[in-house]
């Protein structure tokens, strides 16, 4: 064990949040570990999707744990009540700066996860000056953070250019990069140009496991949902790039149309307060807080449909993460979204759902109803979920291609 290379890894996300990056960065972690990597991880306080930090966490300016054979480090930063650009700037500055003041335990592999980017170039900047022999270091693309700010705003202005320019000379500075998704690649080259000999893609996999043994109706019971009712849940961030004011408009509608649909929003995010706003007298939606994992995978499987939406716009920042946990629950899908995106790309890969398009409400409630009512094609939509998760999303088959990955990094710095 001893001989095995030394890795740090840095990310502002990391169990125990549910949702996003935080599940594959553990789990990349945690894999490494059992394959006799000497793990160390810089993150942040928990924090997503509720955007707070929790009481046990809340006063801490450091806290150092150990998990799953891991050694972590937690480094206090801040963490916007409200989104706009300066307070997303503000948090990832003042993470970076922790992580670059905190020791890295001389490792032989450093990987930084984006779209924490701000915190990643101060990653790049402190190996660049380091003194002495410098650890490899490796960029893990899960959204690219200046289509973001493109797709988000627009895309001439000042914070677009920086954010490209930035994120181009990240990309640069890294001795290999992992894309989750093959279509990020040709962002990278044409758009930042990276070179594509360092880019590898390694697909995000299925993190939450299948409970075939949960009671459906039980659950339903327990979440307060009617047998004969429709369920459209959308499960996760309630963010910007969301945009699930069509979600809400799609309920309003039911309501004026009296249908047989109940649209539920399970998360949290900084857009929370202001769809609650919305939804007032609103009788087909609801908004409920996240779940613990075992009710959130009932929760997923007790639905009729599982819904990703997306503002309109956004199709190649970021695949939505939801996605590996929506296939393996065995509940169709309709994703209302770019027809080109990322993820309605997916959804056709896997043929386990629908597409419509995105911002359009009445074009949501048709598919919803039409799909509501035909319990055969949820059936194999469902079913072709599970088959794509186990054949494409497999974490082990994952965390082999990063000691693949991290191997030929090392080998390639020796010659």
């Amino acid at each position: 064990m001893d001989d095995q290379p030394s890795v740090t890894v840095l990310g502002i996300n990391y169990a125990p949040e549910p949702f996003g990056i935080a599940p594959y960065t553990t789990g990349l972690c945690r894999g490494l570990a059992s394959r006799g990597y000497r793990v160390n991880v810089v993150t942040g306080m928990p924090h997503y999707p509720e955007w707070r930090v929790p009481a046990e966490y809340r006063w801490k300016w450091t806290s150092l744990e150990t998990m799953d054979g891991v050694s972590i480090k937690r480094v206090r930063h801040s963490v916007p009540k409200r989104a706009s650009n300066l307070r997303r700037l503000l948090m990832e500055a003042t993470f970076g700066a922790r992580g670059v003041a905190s020791r890295w335990h001389e490792p032989d592999v450093v990987i930084c996860t984006t779209p924490a980017l701000i915190s990643t170039a101060a990653q790049c900047l402190r190996r660049r000056v380091s003194v002495g022999r410098r650890p490899v270091l490796g960029v893990w693309v899960q959204d690219l953070y200046s289509v973001g700010v493109s797709e988000t705003q627009d895309p001439g202005s000042a914070a677009a250019r920086f954010a490209s320019k930035l994120e181009s000379w990240v990309m640069r500075e890294a001795d290999g990069i992992v894309v989750a998704h093959s279509q990020f690649r040709s962002q990278l080259v044409q758009r930042l140009q990276a070179d594509p000999a360092k880019i590898t893609t390694i697909r995000n996999w299925t993190h939450v496991e299948s409970t075939d043994e949960s009671d459906r109706a039980a659950s339903r019971g327990r979440l307060g949902w009617a047998d004969n009712e429709t369920v459209v849940l959308h499960a996760g961030n309630m963010g910007v790039k969301q945009g699930l004011e069509n979600v809400i408009r799609a309920a309003q509608v039911a309501d004026n149309d009296n249908l047989n649909l109940r649209f539920v929003l399970m998360g949290d995010g900084n857009q929370r307060c202001t769809l609650e706003a919305m939804a007032r007298q609103t009788h087909h939606l609801e908004i409920r807080d996240p779940l613990p994992q075992g009710d959130y995978v009932a929760a997923l499987k007790a639905a009729d449909i599982l819904l990703v939406n997306e503002k309109p716009g956004v199709s190649e920042m970021s695949i939505p993460s939801k996605l590996t946990s929506y296939f393996q629950s065995g509940t169709p899908v309709v994703a209302a979204v770019g027809s080109d995106s990322n993820a309605a790309q997916e959804i056709r890969r896997s043929r386990a759902g629908i597409v419509v398009d995105g911002g359009d409400p009445v074009c949501l409630i048709e598919a919803a109803a039409s799909l509501g009512r035909d319990a055969s094609l949820r059936k194999q939509l469902g079913a072709n979920g599970i088959e794509y998760a186990a054949a494409e999303l497999s974490e082990a088959a994952s965390i082999d291609k990063f000691d693949h990955w991290i191997q030929r990094m090392l080998a390639t710095q020796k010659t």
